[in-house]
């Protein structure tokens, strides 16, 4: 069993993800050159939380809506609704900016792939542990 199924470490877990968001945006702007943020911790940090926020906010809604262009695509929509995401960072953070949608799609990628590769390292850690 993980550490992280237990409601006590909730808080944690929204931490880890907070900081696991944090670092995939700033990946994705040194990687896409069509987007840039102000040069600040600072800056990353609070885009971090917002795309927190709107993932455990907006995105479950938009992907019920979306799910039969998800399941017709076989999963490949949720790029796009990845994308939106971060497009969605972009307008609300002055400071994040993304030029484009398509590379909104791009940092929705990386980001993906740096939560799929630090949860499964995070996860495969605790797990270890505990048994």
């Amino acid at each position: 069993m993980s550490r992280f199924s237990t409601s006590r470490d909730i808080g944690l877990r929204v931490i880890i993800r907070w900081a696991i968001n944090s670092f995939g945006l700033w990946l994705s702007a040194r990687l896409i050159s069509d987007i840039t943020f102000e040069e600040s911790l600072w800056v990353i940090v609070w885009s971090g939380l917002v795309l927190s926020i709107i993932n455990a906010a907006i995105k479950p809604l938009v992907v019920i809506l979306s799910l039969p262009a998800i399941v017709f695509s076989l999963g490949l929509f949720m790029v796009f609704v990845n994308g939106l995401m971060v497009y969605l960072v972009g307008t609300l953070v002055d400071s994040y900016a993304v030029g484009s949608f398509g590379a909104a799609i791009l940092a929705g990628l990386i980001i993906g792939l740096v939560n799929y590769a630090m949860t499964t390292f995070i996860e495969d850690r605790f797990t270890k542990e505990d048994e």
